[in-house]
């Protein structure tokens, strides 16, 4: 049993974190409420201590008792932004503040607010200081508007608080794995300071990697040139060419499972200038020769009992029936496809859409934040550790 507090902020989904409250409880969990004055505009606190199945405390300091995690659902747009910056100006604020364990929050406001740059700053933030970010979910809001926004259903973050708590207590589903994940974009050198690259920030690799980190693997992750801050607790390789990466993939062949999202080049110039090139009125001709396959070399000397996932960059049906035939062309166990042919999802967007491809089933997994994303891929990676490849 964990000692958890749950926080709730002044949203209208503050009446899901009555659910929350009870599946916790449910699940042999010591919970302590603690509500905003805007939350008991919604719901009563006397409703919250009912489900706790528990009397207000005494103690007029409940922030400064120590707690094996901190759950605040939902949070809305103003209390993220006093979170991320340190701010206690309530009693939610400062146990947010002292709190020294796991931080687990399912943001919840409409969309223009969640898309802002300021919020995406201060999620950025949160997660840079290793909070787990459930959320939000695409879906009706409470101005009748459909979009991104909605707060996580309760049983979706009932399993990310058991799999926090899971890490912290050296028990998790990965736990014991060796995970290997690429991610970023490589940058083949044209001459010293050109080079050939691609729009990859390294979001999906980087989402994964904390993701496996979350179910208690050891991660290494193997950064080529990324965008994106790399999570507390995952070993970083720099690998910013597409050889680099190849190197060090080899290197590291034995893991239990290998997630290539990186974006690697296919080509690079058969020849870099030594130098700068300095401009001229002349055209340049490059010559390109491909990359060496990364995937296929692993492909080739895998080990029983590994798993392997590739992922494809294509445009429309036709890409994704390409990507089928690399089950068997990389000898891997799951092709993640994306269709880059759009522009709300995959390279520079936060959010992502795929299709999971095996030899026995083909799942889509509709449009999500990427650390979503990742955690239905690794959900997937964790079937076919089972063995039912």
């Amino acid at each position: 049993m964990a000692r958890i507090v749950v926080g709730v902020t002044g949203g209208i989904a503050a009446y899901k974190a009555c659910e929350l409250v009870r599946l916790l409880v449910r699940a042999g969990h010591d919970v302590t409420p603690v509500l905003t004055r805007g939350a008991e505009r919604f719901v009563a606190a006397e409703t919250f201590w009912a489900l706790a199945r528990r009397s207000p405390p005494a103690d007029p300091y409940p922030h400064l008792q120590a707690a094996d995690a901190l759950v605040v659902a939902p949070l809305t747009a103003n209390t993220l932004a006093r979170l991320a910056h340190g701010l206690a100006d309530d009693l939610l604020t400062e146990t947010a503040l002292a709190h020294r364990g796991p931080l687990v929050v399912a943001p919840a406001m409409n969309t223009a607010m969640w898309e802002h740059p300021a919020t995406r700053a201060n999620v950025a933030l949160l997660v840079e200081r290793g909070a787990v970010v459930v959320g939000p979910d695409e879906g009706e809001l409470a101005e009748g508007l459909v979009g991104m926004g909605r707060m996580a259903e309760p049983e979706e973050i009932v399993r990310r608080v058991d799999e926090v708590l899971g890490r912290v207590g050296g028990v998790g589903s990965l736990a014991g794995r060796h995970v290997l994940v690429t991610a970023g974009g490589t940058r083949e050198p044209l001459d010293g300071v050109r080079f050939l690259g691609n729009r990859s920030s390294g979001r999906m690799g980087v989402a994964l990697a904390d993701a496996a980190r979350e179910r208690g693997a050891r991660v290494t992750l193997l950064g080529a040139n990324l965008q994106v801050p790399v999570p507390r607790g995952v070993e970083l390789v720099p690998t910013p060419t597409a050889s680099d990466l190849r190197r060090e993939a080899l290197a590291r062949a034995d893991a239990d499972v290998i997630l290539m999202a990186a974006a690697v080049a296919d080509y690079r110039p058969a020849e870099a200038y030594a130098g700068k090139r300095p401009k001229g009125s002349e055209p340049w001709t490059v010559d390109l020769v491909p990359t060496a396959y990364v995937a296929r070399a692993l492909g080739a000397s895998r080990r029983d009992g590994q798993v392997l996932v590739a992922f494809g960059a294509e445009s429309g049906e036709e890409g994704l029936a390409r990507k089928r035939g690399m089950l068997t062309d990389k000898n891997v166990d799951l092709v993640v496809y994306n269709d880059v042919g759009r522009a709300d999802i995959g390279f520079d967007s936060d959010e992502n859409e795929v299709v999971l491809v095996t030899r026995d089933v083909e799942r889509a997994v509709a449009k999500a934040p990427k650390d979503a994303i990742a955690r239905a891929i690794l959900d997937e990676v964790e079937r076919l550790l089972d063995g039912d490849r």
